[in-house]
């Protein structure tokens, strides 16, 4: 079985925690292999004192369901201690908010995909950290689908958001510990980082070869499934298209009431996509986009993990629409979306404007994943000299 980083303390407390104020950014899948959450096992140490919790997307126990749902610091009905919201009117923790505190630690599950906010959320911790000299703790976990190739472009330093603040790419294979070293290296390295590393972990494995319980971590990634396809769907977030949200298997299922879903189907089937299969499923949203009405669509089915490229797919997929829809029925979305008033919301989710171009101007899209490659043999190079886990 794979030891997290939070099991790790527990199986041996560090001694440079022992006596310390903690605060914890936490959320619901912060638990112990046998389901203990952290906020429940921190407060009741003897040898060290939980002084605050500090909360990322969707709030500490995964309540908010969509993207620009803020909720609000309050006091913790329960420990008596600050609850911080790090997705409201701060995102950033301000310098009242860390002086209560010697240590933070950190400890979220991540998925894998560089729009992920948590890790951003991160991230402008460890920049506050650094400004108040506060350590930073991260208690590591799986990458949920490091077993998927790299893929998608790599992410230009004028479209960082807070979907994205690093140059890596969108399916990225890293931990969330390895992108945190990856920050400080490349952005804080006056924050005082501590990465507490997983043990029996492989990038190779799936969620399902670590022995670990899955809890869904945030509303809609409800299962490993779900993960593995997220990395290229979620860009539909950025078109009139609906990614499934309202339904019971989001960024699963795909779709619009103007799709002809057997056209689209058999362009699909013809494009022979690696390791996935189509089916059709049509749905009603019962929320977001389409709320109440009849979406065409379909569903991704992954026949082979080795040969799936999640974010290449994507790319087919909306390729694959243009063709078979009346002409202009594929509209990007405008801005603004997730604290971005000026940038397109597909550019910032993808890395740059070069993947919107090519569908706008009808390139053939193989240069568009030639480009990618380039860009991700040079990421690749820099991230093995920072990598922590082996293949």
């Amino acid at each position: 079985m794979v030891i997290t980083g939070l099991d790790s303390i527990l199986n041996e407390f560090p001694a440079k925690l022992r006596g310390k104020r903690i605060g914890i950014l936490c959320h619901a899948a912060s638990i112990t292999k046998d389901f203990y959450h952290i906020t429940d096992i921190f407060y009741q140490m003897k040898n060290c004192k939980l002084s605050a919790l500090f909360g990322p997307q969707h709030g500490i126990h995964g309540q908010t369901q969509d993207n620009m749902i803020e909720w609000q610091s309050h006091k913790h009905p329960v420990f008596n201690i600050p609850l911080y919201s790090l997705y409201g009117k701060h995102r950033k923790p301000t310098p009242e908010m860390l002086n209560g505190i010697d240590v933070l630690l950190i400890d979220l599950q991540d998925v894998g995909a560089r729009m992920y906010t948590y890790i951003w959320t991160v991230k402008l911790c460890m920049e506050a950290c650094a400004e108040a000299s506060v350590p930073v703790w991260i208690l590591d976990r799986p990458n949920p689908i490091g077993r998927l190739p790299f893929d998608g472009p790599v992410l230009k330093k004028e479209y960082f958001t807070f979907v994205g603040g690093a140059s890596i790419p969108l399916c990225h294979r890293m931990t969330i510990g390895e992108m945190a070293l990856w920050i400080k290296e490349k952005y804080y390295r006056d924050c005082d980082l501590n990465v507490v590393r997983m043990k029996n972990w492989r990038r190779s494995f799936l969620f399902s070869d670590t022995g670990l319980p899955w809890v869904l971590p945030s509303p809609n990634i409800p299962t490993v499934q779900t993960a593995l396809v997220y990395p290229g769907t979620v860009l539909l977030e950025a078109l009139n298209l609906s990614e499934g949200r309202g339904t019971t298997i989001p960024f699963e299922l795909f779709g619009a009431p103007f799709i002809d879903h057997e056209k689209l189907k058999k362009n699909l089937g013809n494009r022979h996509i690696e390791g996935c299969v189509f089916r059709t499923h049509d749905f009603i949203p019962t929320f977001h986009k389409f709320n109440g009405e009849l979406c065409y669509g379909l569903q991704i089915h992954i026949t082979d993990i080795d040969r799936f490229k999640p974010v290449g797919t994507a790319l087919e997929i909306f390729d694959a629409i243009i063709e078979t829809s009346l002409r202009d029925s594929l509209k990007f979305k405008m801005p603004p979306y997730e604290y971005e008033y000026n940038l397109m919301p597909f550019d910032i989710l993808s890395g740059d404007s070069g993947m919107r171009e090519c569908l706008i101007s009808r390139k053939n899209i193989s240069v568009e994943k030639e480009r990618w490659g380039y860009e991700i043999e040079v990421f690749r190079k820099e991230f093995q000299k920072l990598a922590i886990y082996p293949e």
